[in-house]
C-alpha cells in the first residue's frame, strides 16, 4: 500500500520569482517580499534524504512550527504570516543569518561525542570535568554552527570566530544569542507541561528588509531538537541508561543498524511500507507529546492539488 506523500513540488504561485529547494522544505519567493514554505514528507539523516517519504511528517513538523511560533511571539518576532495549508507556511522574505543558533541545556549528541573524546571546550564554551552523558549543564550553552552550503555538513564555531570572520555584527549577535535564551526557556516550560524535558534545539534567524531580527523556519520540532521524557530521567542518570527520547533519533538508530552512517560508498537500507508506516505513527506520536493536542490528518488522496488551491485561494482573496 503505498501511501501518498509529497516528495517534490513544481508549483508556479500568482506572482512568482524563485524557488529553492532545501532537504526537507521547498520555499518559493513571491513579489512583495512574501515567501511560501511548503514542507514535503521527505525524511533526511546523516544529510541524506531517504528515498521514500514518510506520510503526514511534512504536516507535522509545519503544524508543531506553526505552533511554538504562535507560543513564542510575545517574547521574539517571527517572520510568519498565515499557514494556509497543513503542510506551508507564508510570511516574510528575510536575508537569513550564516549561523545556526544551536543551544544545549543537557550533554547530549554531538556534545556528548566531543566530551567522551576528551574534549571540555565545545564553539569555545567550556564544559565542566566529571560530566556524563545526559547530564544536565549548570547553565544551558549556546554552540553555533555555520550554515553549510548544500550537501556540507554545518560546522562548529565560536562566538569569537563569528565576530572575527564578520559572519554577524557584534550587536546583531547580542540580540541573537538573548533570543536564543529567551526561546530555549520559553521552550522548556512548555515542554515542562507535557511531561517532557527540552534537550537541546536549534534556531535560524533573520532580518527583514525594515532590519528587524526574526524567528524564521522551524522551532521546537523533532526534527530541530531532542526531547527526553521527564517521568523517570533521574533514575535513568542515576543507573546510566540511556534516557527515553522523541527526536528522530530512532531513525538514525535503525540505519546504523542497517549498515547506513551516509558515508561514502553505503547504501541507504530498503525501508518496508511496514517501516514507513510505523515512522509515521512515531511522528504522530512525536506531535501529539509535543502539542499536548491530537493530530488530526489532513486528506493526503490529491497533495499537490490541495496545496496549490488553499495557497492560490490565500493569495486571490
Amino acid at each position: 500500500m503505498g501511501m501518498n506523500t509529497l516528495m517534490s513540488t513544481d508549483f508556479n504561485f500568482p506572482g512568482q520569482k524563485s524557488v529553492y529547494k532545501g532537504k526537507v522544505r521547498e520555499v518559493y519567493t513571491l513579489d512583495n517580499d512574501v515567501l511560501v514554505m511548503v514542507a514535503t514528507d521527505r525524511l533526511s539523516a546523516f544529510d541524506v534524504v531517504m528515498p521514500k517519504g514518510i506520510p503526514y511528517k511534512g504536516q507535522i513538523l509545519n503544524q508543531i512550527a506553526t505552533k511554538m511560533m504562535k507560543d513564542t511571539e510575545d517574547i521574539v518576532p517571527n517572520w510568519l504570516m498565515a499557514t494556509p495549508d497543513p503542510n506551508v507556511a507564508v510570511g516574510k522574505a528575510c536575508e537569513p543569518f550564516k549561523v545556526e543558533m544551536v543551544i544545549r541545556g543537557y550533554m547530549s549528541g554531538h556534545a556528548a561525542r566531543e566530551y567522551k573524546a576528551g574534549k571540555r571546550t565545545l564553539c569555545g564554551v567550556s564544559m565542566p570535568e566529571g560530566m556524563k552523558e545526559n547530564d544536565k549543564f549548570p547553565e544551558p550553552i549556546i554552540t553555533p554552527a555555520t550554515k553549510a552550503e548544500k550537501g556540507d555538513h554545518d560546522e562548529d564555531i565560536s562566538k569569537e570566530e563569528i565576530l572575527k570572520r564578520g559572519i554577524v555584527s557584534a550587536e546583531d549577535y547580542e540580540v541573537l544569542e538573548k533570543y536564543t535564551r529567551a526561546l530555549f526557556q520559553r521552550g522548556t516550560e512548555i515542554a515542562a507541561k507535557r511531561g517532557l524535558i527540552l534537550v537541546d534545539t536549534k534556531y535560524e534567524f533573520g532580518k527583514t528588509k525594515d532590519g528587524e531580527i526574526v524567528l524564521i523556519d522551524e522551532i521546537h520540532t523533532p526534527d530541530s531538537s531532542r526531547y527526553f521524557y521527564a517521568d523517570g530521567y533521574k533514575e535513568r542518570q542515576e543507573k546510566g541508561e540511556a534516557q527515553k527520547q522523541l527526536s528522530k533519533e530512532f531513525v538514525r538508530q535503525w540505519l546504523i543498524s542497517n549498515g547506513f552512517q551516509g558515508l561514502e560508498g553505503q547504501e541507504v537500507p530498503a525501508m518496508s511500507d511496514e517501516y514507513i508506516q510505523s515512522v509515521s505513527n512515531r511522528y504522530i506520536e512525536l506531535y501529539e507529546n509535543i502539542t499536548g493536542e491530537k493530530f488530526v490528518k489532513s486528506d493526503i488522496s490529491n497533495l499537490q492539488e490541495r496545496i496549490l488551491t488553499n495557497v492560490t485561494d490565500y493569495f486571490v482573496k
